[in-house]
């Protein structure tokens, strides 16, 4: 099969639904004809980590690719090239805001192209179907209507400033437990309602250029290797992209003959020579190769990585500088933010304020995102403590740790580094091979490591070695070691204090890099007394990512009474006039490469919460998580925040919602839920290597309804600083796909804001099993006081089909249901299929 034939017909002119023009096909047709089977099949893998094969004699340089999502990393993971850090997935989600998901697309452009990076491997669009999925906080949403809505917008802003898109992961990959070999049983109707429609409109409206493949195979069949590639993706939806997959998710030769087109990372993989000699025996017709090897041309001319090709857009210099991009993120920041739960105690004046207890580990050790191969290295954070101190300069405000949340070592604070070999900032960094040969050098400012890709010799490194002057700011016995995979030593002041084994955590490739084990040794330590700290690290080589490594070097927590850091904040708490306690999750509980076990907070915060809102009635929580936790004392304090993981802007972004600078502008994307055992769907651990979707197409809100359980924060559920009066809707019916609705909606309060206007259908008397009710369509709607409105919404027909081997609609009345959440919904209109 090939499209050569097949072309996109050239021109300048933007295409009938508005995706930028195609380049040149016949052009692209001769360039292709001119590589040799060699040529071709050596394009279809990578020349390395990060990048695709140039071809010069096209004039093909190599395309730059990088994680993304929330941020661009670049092709180094180095402090010395620092990321702007955005906020995590569900926030973003949290604004149902169509116009913010652009903009944090293009601002995610702009920041490919200060790096160089041609495709951001974004966004992360698989489903919130169980809150314990790892990288919960890298998706969107439970529903596959308002993932799809943003994951498409988010992809316009992208390639509209001349850099590829890559949603992920195609399809079903929505847990990381045994993520490489589970295969997903689930219905082909669930697949069409639920988790392929979260892609359809990054497709069919977005027109996205990429699409990576998952690790999991889908009812029997791998991702790479499956049928799902070809139809709908290509078949239905009209893609004419680039299938890349996911790192080393590519596993057999078997792959080559679906529409699987780049194998990642390079140079090794499993089509290569292999594949060439199956074109040449017949085994795989080599118009199969012509098609992938065209789809990558095209890709390469829409980036402008090919020569005497136009690129499909530049990079608008409106759309955010390095600057600029900080302001975006904070206010990206706040309309993600959710005010779950406020006993109109916010917003505050700094007049009203004097004194205030700001408490907790994350409240001064940020999370601005979550674990994994997301992450990116920002220039600075704003810690919660920071922006209370800066928007409250007249306050007086104190800090208390209250609860230990670190689990395992944590890096050393680059103030306290001195590189022994410049003398500056930092740490001297060696790489031995095999017969201790220094291979390679260089001096770094930060103590945790990791090397995807970039110069340093991985592949050929024995022994990596890491050495500083550290200075420790408190006195007393600290745990002192690393985490990587490896043999570890550790030597202060010329002494071997550490000389340990650092096993893998599991099996997953994911979770050994970027979040392995701790080995520790005990020694004594005096404030202002500088240590000399020399770390050897024997790799341990696994696999297809033999070429990379990560590793942190620094201390553990210190082992402090955990009644006496509780009986302390709740004393500082006491003494002010309010407190603001914030609670959160580590890298242990929310990153990649595996699931969570529970929802509960770690450590003794929940006990901290208690203790506060005990002590000052005034107490405000922020829960700085990237997915739902249990809130077990939800209900004894005045205010809780979600800021979820939000961004390098945390501090300043919750600065302006507590002082009413500006608007929470979140509301859920996501159930969350009282208890663990109330939660409907949660299963993400295969049984006999599958994981069943035996809940079909009822999950998250719609399997709460259906089982008639009351959570804690519905699905949509959120508060502003103002009041709002929602009048009856009227409709009109279906025209050229669209329903209308025109929702009157009056700010009844003294301040500007925003609501979100949300609309769900229901049909009580279907033939069809259907959920008790669905999302078919959302706006986001701001006003200032006492400002009266009409929202105007539209309801897509496609939102009220089924699957049955094919799109069908069952004729008759659909109730439709207005109002702000999932569970207040109090208009409704009736249109008729």
């Amino acid at each position: 099969m090939t499209d050569l034939d097949a072309a996109p017909p050239p021109g300048n002119a933007a295409t009938s639904d508005g995706r930028p023009p195609s380049p040149d096909g016949t052009r692209l047709n001769e360039l292709l004809r001119r590589l040799t089977l060699d040529e071709k099949v050596a394009l279809l893998t990578g020349r390395d980590f990060w990048t695709t094969l140039p071809i010069e004699k096209i004039g093909l340089r190599p395309i730059l690719v990088s994680d993304g999502p929330s941020g661009v990393r670049g092709e180094r993971w180095d402090e010395r090239e620092p990321s702007l850090n955005l906020p995590s997935a569900s926030a973003l989600s949290s604004s149902w805001d169509l116009d913010i998901a652009r903009r944090y697309g293009a601002c995610a452009a702009v920041e490919a192209r200060r790096k160089g990076v041609d495709v951001v491997l974004g966004p992360t669009i698989n489903l919130h179907r169980s809150p314990l999925g790892g990288r919960h906080f890298e998706a969107f949403s439970e529903d596959p209507l308002l993932t799809a809505e943003l994951a498409a917008a988010y992809v316009r802003g992208v390639q509209d400033n001349g850099v590829g898109a890559t949603p992920k992961h195609y399809v079903a990959n929505d847990f990381e437990t045994d993520r490489f070999t589970a295969d997903v049983v689930v219905s082909e109707r669930a697949l069409r309602e639920l988790y392929l429609l979260a892609f359809e409109k990054s497709v069919t409206e977005a027109g996205a250029w990429l699409v990576m493949s998952a690790y999991n195979a889908v009812n029997g069949a791998p991702a790479t290797e499956n049928d799902l590639l070809e139809t709908p993706l290509n078949s239905e939806w009209g893609f004419d992209g680039v299938v890349i997959s996911d790192w080393t998710a590519v596993r057999s030769l078997e792959s080559a003959s679906y529409s699987q087109d780049l194998v990642m990372p390079g140079p090794e993989g499993p089509w290569g020579d292999a594949l060439i000699e199956a074109v040449r025996a017949g085994a795989i017709d080599e118009a199969v190769v012509d098609r992938k090897v065209r789809r990558i041309l095209l890709l390469a001319a829409r980036v402008g990585a090919l020569e005497g090709f136009t690129p499909a857009a530049a990079v608008n210099a409106d759309a955010g500088r390095h600057g600029d991009g900080r302001d975006f993120a904070r206010t990206a920041a706040t309309e993600g933010t959710v005010l779950l739960r406020n006993q109109g105690e916010l917003p505050w004046h700094s007049r009203d304020i004097r004194r205030i207890a700001v408490i907790g580990h994350n409240a001064k050790q940020a999370r601005t995102q979550g674990g994994g191969s997301a992450t990116v290295v920002p220039e600075s954070v704003v810690s919660p403590l920071d922006g209370i101190r800066e928007a409250f300069p007249d306050a007086e405000v104190t800090y208390s740790l209250g609860a230990i949340v670190q689990d395992g070592v944590g890096e050393f604070a680059p103030r306290s580094m001195i590189n022994p070999v410049t003398e500056g900032p930092g740490a001297h960094v060696r790489f031995l091979d095999a017969d201790g040969k220094e291979i390679f050098t260089e001096e770094r400012f930060a103590s945790a490591l990791v090397y995807f890709g970039g110069d340093a010799p991985v592949a050929r490194t024995s022994t990596f070695e890491f050495s500083t002057r550290w200075t420790p700011e408190e006195t007393g016995t600290v745990r002192l070691g690393l985490a990587s995979v490896g043999h570890g030593r550790v030597y202060v002041d010329g002494d071997l204090v550490l000389d340990e084994e650092a096993a893998p955590s599991g099996d997953d490739l994911g979770a050994a890099f970027l979040s392995p084990r701790t080995i520790a040794a005990e020694i004594d330590v005096e404030a202002g007394v500088t240590r000399e700290v020399r770390v050897e690290l024997h790799r341990r080589v696994q696999g297809r990512l033999g070429n990379g490594m990560s590793i942190t070097i620094g201390t553990e927590p210190p082992d402090t009474d955990p009644e006496q850091l509780t009986e302390a904040a709740a004393a500082a708490a006491r003494a002010a006039d309010v407190a603001v306690v914030v609670v959160g999750t580590n890298p242990k509980v929310e990153s990649e490469g595996f699931d969570r076990t529970d929802l509960a907070l770690p450590g003794r915060q929940d006990d901290l919460v208690r203790a506060v809102a005990a002590a000052n009635p005034r107490t405000v929580a922020v829960v700085n998580a990237g997915s739902p936790v249990l809130l077990p004392w939800r209900d004894e304090v005045a205010a809780i925040v979600l800021p979820y993981f939000p961004g390098q802007e945390f501090g300043h972004a919750l600065a302006d919602v507590l002082s009413g600078a500006a608007e929470p502008g979140g509301r859920l994307p996501t159930t969350w839920p009282v208890s663990q055992e109330d939660v409907p769907v949660i299963d993400v651990t295969p049984v006999d290597g599958r994981v069943r979707y035996d809940e079909g197409i009822h999950i998250g809100y719609r399997a709460w309804m259906r089982a008639r359980t009351s959570p804690a924060y519905p699905f949509g559920h959120g508060m502003g600083y103002t009041t709002w009066e929602l009048g009856e809707p009227t409709v009109t019916g279906f025209q050229d796909g669209e329903a209308r609705l025109r929702v009157p909606l009056t700010n009844t309060g003294t301040r500007a804001g925003k609501q979100v206007v949300q609309v769900y259908a229901e049909r009580a008397d279907s033939s069809v099993e259907r959920p008790v009710r669905w999302l078919v369509a959302f706006q986001p709607v701001r006003a200032g006081a006492g400002e009266s409105l009409t929202c105007e919404i539209a309801v897509d027909r496609r939102s009220l089909a089924h699957w049955a081997q094919g799109w069908n609609y069952e004729p008759g009345a659909f109730t439709l249901r207005v109002g702000t959440s999932v569970d207040r919904l109090p208009h409704t209109v009736t249109v008729v299929v």
